[in-house]
This record gives C-alpha cells, sequence and structure tokens, in this order.
C-alpha cells in the first residue's frame, strides 16, 4: 500500500512537471511573438533597472544579462541584475518594450528610443523618438486617454493567437 501511494504521488509530480514545462514554453513562445526584441535582446541592452534606479536610461553589458521567460536583458551592474531577478515585473517595460504612445494612439507595435521613456506609477513606458518626432510629448498632452487606449489594445495584441 505504502508503496503504491509513493508511486502514485511520483506519478502525479511527473504529470504536474511536465504540464507546468508545456504551458512554460506555450508561454514563452506567445511572450517573444509580441516583444520589441533584437535577436532575443530586450530594450536594444538598456538596462531596465536603471529607469527606476538612476532615473536615466544606461546601456548594460552582454557579460551582465539574464533570460526571463525567453527575454534578455542586460544590465549595467551585477546589483541591479539581482533586483530585477527578484522581480521581473516590476522592471518590465510595458507594451512588450513598444511606444507608449503609438500603443494609445492606433495599437501599432512601433520601435522606440530607449533614452525616451517615463516611469507611471512604478512602470516603465518607452517612447518612439526620431526625426523630430518625440511621442513621449504628445503624450504627455493626453496621458490619461493614451494610457487607457494603450491598456485596451495590449490587451487586446497579447490575447491574438
Amino acid at each position: 500500500m505504502v508503496k503504491q501511494l509513493i508511486m502514485l504521488k511520483s506519478y502525479l509530480f511527473l504529470i504536474a512537471f511536465v504540464s507546468l514545462n508545456v504551458l512554460s514554453a506555450q508561454n514563452k513562445q506567445e511572450r517573444l511573438k509580441h516583444y520589441n526584441l533584437e535577436k532575443g535582446l530586450a530594450i536594444s541592452g538598456y538596462d531596465p533597472v536603471a529607469y527606476f534606479k538612476n532615473g536615466e536610461a544606461k546601456k548594460g553589458k552582454a557579460a551582465c544579462s539574464v533570460s526571463h521567460v525567453g527575454v534578455v536583458y542586460y544590465f549595467a551592474s551585477e546589483e541591479h541584475k539581482e533586483f530585477f531577478i527578484k522581480s521581473p515585473a516590476n522592471y518590465e517595460p510595458q507594451y512588450g518594450g513598444w511606444c507608449a504612445y503609438a500603443m494609445g494612439d492606433n495599437g501599432k507595435k512601433v520601435a522606440v528610443d530607449p533614452n525616451t521613456f517615463k516611469i507611471i506609477n512604478g512602470k516603465l513606458y518607452l517612447f518612439y523618438n526620431a526625426y523630430f518626432n518625440n511621442t513621449l510629448k504628445t503624450w504627455n498632452k493626453d496621458e490619461d486617454a493614451l494610457k487607457t487606449k494603450a491598456d485596451q489594445n495590449w490587451k487586446r495584441i497579447i490575447n491574438t493567437k
């Protein structure tokens, strides 16, 4: 009887383990499909923690990197890397790292300038800024409405298979 219980527990553990790995792989693929990445690298190699801790965009180093659900982040220091590992959701950019203004304006995935950003309620938002078009300035004129629309558009995008 004891031997059968042990075998049953082992079998249930194996089923749970396999199920979690399958779900994790599916989540990883969906995530990678929607993120703004260059060869798997987020934020063009900028340190996501530096935006919060230093209040500035700062390039990270390949030697100081971590992969989180398939997305690779570079960090300027081991300390920043450890902050991220403890709580990645606190540091990852919103809308998969795509331009927050474009996401709110028309729901499009538009590239960003990692140096153009804003922290809102403890979340990182990135913006397009090139060719005399700094979308952060436009975002600031109607932030509440654009953020509401961006949240809705992003939810629609990530729920689209």
